[in-house]
C-alpha cells in the first residue's frame, strides 16, 4: 500500500516550473501520475503512482513524500484531504483507566483527541465525515459504544491544551476567577491544596510562571464535570515533584472515568498509565496508532525501535541509557570558576550560591524544585540580572537560551540562522546541529509560525550556533517528544565534546538529566521564598542529595536500563533509602 503527501505550504510552483510534473513518468493508462489543480500546486495520483521517487528528487523544496504502508493498514480513520495526512487507528478512552498514548510529535495525537471529543468527524479518507459511517465501521467494539454516547450527548468531555502559555491571551483575571468557573465538581479548595496553589489563587493570571500555569491548566481540567478527561503533557515547566503530584490526581480522577494522556516523560507516564497506545509514522505525513499494551512492555519496545506485534521497525537505532553514572576525568582543566554570589528580589525571593567551577567540554545538570532560583542562577552568569553579593563578570562569552522562548518574530528560520553564524553551510553543522535537531523541514517557515517544540528546537540550535565559551539552556526538553530529547541531549554533549566548551543545562527531565550530564548542581530552598546552589558535585552525589530532599527513589529497567520510579514504601523503595542509593543502585 502507498500514500501520497504533498506539503502544500512547502510547494512553490511558481519557483520551480512544475520540475515534478515534468519528470513524472506515465504510467500504463498514458494518464501523467501529477495532475495540476487551478492553484498549479499539485495532486498525486495514489492509484497510479508507482513509487518510483522521481517526482520527490526533482523537487527542490522536498514538499512530496511517497510513503509505502505495511499492507495491513486498509484504509485511514481520517485523512486532510487529497494527498494530506492521514491517520490509521484511535486510541480507546475505558472508564477507572489512565490510557497513555506514546510516540513522537506531528503524528496524529491531536487529530485522534479531537475526534474522541466529537470536534471533529472521522472521514475515513473521504470528502465528508458521517457519524453513521462511524458508527457502522466500529460495531461490535468498545469505540462503537463510546461514540453511540458521544453522538447522543451523553459524553462530557474536559480538556487540558499542550501550550499552557497561550492561557493568559484567552483569560485576563485573578486565578481564583478563572478556577471557580471551571469547578463544576465543586473541588477547588481540594485541588487548590494538592497542586500547590495557595499563593498563586489570588494573583492575576498574566503573572504566573510556566510551571504555574501549567498547574492551574490541570486544576482548571480537573475541576470539571466529565467522563472523559483529556491531559496533553501534564510535565512542561513542572519540577519532578510536582509532576508525580499531578500524576497521582490524575489516578484518583481515573478511579471512576476515562482519562487519557499524552506525555514525553517518560517516568512520569510510567508511573501514570494504566495501558499505551504507542503512535508510530511519519511527521507531517501519516501516524498509525497501535492496540494499547502493557506500559513496561510499550515503552521498552519504544525506546528499541522496533514493534514485534506490528512487526515494524519504528526507528533505525534504539535510545539507550549509561549502565553506570558518568565518572570524572581528573585530569580535564577548569576553565573558568565563579565566585559565591546572591540575588535578592526585595523581600520575597533570596538566592545564594556556593562558588563552583566549570570543566572544559562537560556539560552541567541543574536541579531543584521550582521557584527556589534556578532560572535566575543561569540569567545572573548570563549577564541577565544583577547580583547582590559577589562580581560574577567571570570573563568569557555567554549563549543563553531562555526558559521561555518568544517566538514573534517575522523572520524564516533559516535566516534566522544564517544571521547568528557563518558556519551554516558547513556539513559540521549541518551534521552536528541541523539534522539532529530535525531543523531543515523548518527552513522556508517563519518563526511565529512554529509550534512550541518546533521553536525550541530551533532556540537549542541559536544557542549552540552562537560563538561563546560559555552556553547556558534553560529547559531545552519543553514541548520536545521522547525521540527529540534524546537527539537534542545528543547535539548538546557532543558540541559540547567537539568545541571543549562548557555547558549548563536547566532541567527537570530525569531521563535528559541522566543521558546528558557529567556533573550536577544541586539547589534547595522554599519555593518562592529562599534558595541554594550548591557547588558542582558527582553525579551520583547529586542524584542522592536531590532525590533525597524529594523523598523519591528510582530502579533501573532490567531490559532497557531506565530509570523507573520505585512506589513510596515498597521494598526495594526502603531498601535504597536505607543504603543512601536513591539512584545508580547496585550498579
Amino acid at each position: 500500500m502507498r500514500i501520497a503527501i504533498l506539503n502544500r505550504d512547502r510547494c512553490q510552483p511558481r519557483r520551480c516550473s512544475h520540475e515534478c510534473e515534468k519528470y513524472c513518468p506515465r504510467v500504463r493508462t498514458g494518464d501523467e501520475t501529477i495532475i495540476f489543480k487551478d492553484d498549479g500546486k499539485p495532486v498525486i495520483s495514489e492509484e497510479l503512482c508507482v513509487g518510483c521517487g522521481i517526482c520527490i528528487n526533482k523537487c527542490p523544496f522536498d514538499a512530496i513524500m511517497i510513503i509505502g504502508l505495511p499492507e495491513e493498514l486498509d484504509k485511514p480513520i481520517h485523512r486532510y484531504g487529497e494527498n494530506g495526512f492521514a491517520l490509521y487507528g484511535l486510541p480507546l478512552p475505558q472508564k477507572g483507566r489512565v490510557t497513555g498514548i506514546l510516540g513522537p510529535n506531528g503524528i496524529g495525537k491531536s487529530t485522534a483527541v479531537n475526534i474522541l471529543s466529537g470536534s471533529m468527524v472521522p472521514n475515513f479518507g473521504e470528502d465528508k465525515g458521517d457519524w453513521n459511517i462511524v458508527l457502522d465501521y466500529y460495531s461490535g467494539t468498545g469505540l462503537y459504544d463510546y461514540f453511540k454516547a458521544l453522538i447522543d450527548q451523553n459524553i462530557r468531555i474536559s480538556q487540558k491544551p499542550q501550550y499552557v502559555d497561550k492561557i493568559p491571551k484567552a483569560f485576563s483575571g485573578k486565578t481564583r476567577d478563572l478556577l471557580e468557573s471551571a469547578d463544576e465538581r465543586k473541588v477547588l479548595d481540594e485541588l487548590i491544596d494538592k497542586l500547590e496553589l495557595e499563593q498563586i489563587i489570588d494573583r492575576n493570571i498574566s503573572q504566573l510562571s510556566g510551571g504555574e500555569l501549567q498547574r492551574v491548566a490541570i486544576a482548571a481540567c480537573a475541576s470539571k464535570e466529565a467522563d472523559f478527561y483529556f491531559f496533553d503533557e501534564i510535565s512542561s515547566y513542572l519540577d519532578i515533584y510536582q509532576r508525580i503530584n499531578c500524576a497521582r490526581l490524575i489516578q484518583e480522577i481515573a478511579e471512576d472515568k476515562a482519562v487519557l494522556v499524552v506525555e514525553h516523560d517518560l517516568a512520569i507516564l510510567d508511573m501514570l498509565a494504566d495501558m499505551i497506545h504507542v503512535t508510530y509514522g511519519i511527521s507531517g505525513g501519516y501516524g498509525v496508532v497501535t492496540y494499547p499494551k502493557g506500559v513496561r512492555i510499550s515503552i521498552n519496545q519504544y525506546l528499541k525501535g522496533y514493534l514485534p506485534e506490528e512487526n515494524v521497525r519504528i526507528r533505525p537505532e534504539p535510545i539507550e541509557f549509561e549502565v553506570h553514572p558518568p565518572k570524572i576525568e581528573t585530569d580535564i582543566q577548569s576553565v573558568l570558576e565563579y565566585p559565591e554570589f546572591s540575588i535578592s528580589y526585595g523581600e520575597d525571593f533570596q538566592l545564594s550560591s556556593e562558588s563552583g567551577d566549570l570543566k572544559e567540554g562537560e556539560v552541567l545538570g541543574i536541579v531543584g524544585s521550582n521557584g527556589i532560583g534556578k532560572s535566575s542562577f543561569v540569567k545572573a552568569l548570563a549577564g541577565e540580572i544583577m547580583t547582590d553579593k559577589g562580581d560574577l563578570d567571570i570573563g568569557v562569552k555567554v549563549s543563553y537560551k531562555p526558559q521561555y522562548i518568544a517566538g514573534d518574530s517575522y523572520i524564516q528560520v533559516e535566516h534566522f540562522l544564517r544571521k547568528i553564524t557563518k558556519k551554516f553551510d558547513s556539513s559540521y553543522y549541518q551534521t552536528e546541529i541541523s539534522k539532529p535537531l530535525q531543523l531543515e523541514p523548518l527552513y522556508d517557515r517563519m518563526l511565529n509560525e512554529l509550534s512550541g517544540g518546533e521553536l525550541q528546537r530551533v532556540a537549542i540550535a541559536a544557542c549552540l550556533s552562537r560563538d561563546a565559551d560559555l552556553y547556558l539552556l534553560d529547559e531545552p526538553s519543553a514541548h520536545l517528544d521522547v525521540e527529540q530529547r534524546s537527539m537534542a541531549t545528543k547535539a548538546i554533549k557532543r558540541f559540547a565534546e567537539n568545541t571543549k566548551k562548557t555547558a549548563m543545562v536547566v532541567d527537570h527531565d530525569i531521563y535528559v538529566i541522566d543521558m546528558l550530564s557529567e556533573r550536577m548542581i544541586v539547589f534547595e530552598g522554599t519555593p518562592g521564598l529562599t534558595g541554594y546552589a550548591y557547588s558542582p558535585t558527582s553525579m551520583k552525589d547529586g542524584m542522592n542529595t536531590f532525590l533525597s530532599n524529594l523523598n523519591i527513589t528510582f530502579r533501573r529497567d532490567e531490559d532497557t536500563l531506565r530509570p523507573r520510579v520505585n512506589k513510596l514504601n515498597s521494598r526495594l523503595d526502603r531498601e535504597q533509602k536505607s543504603n543512601g542509593e536513591f539512584y545508580y543502585y547496585n550498579i
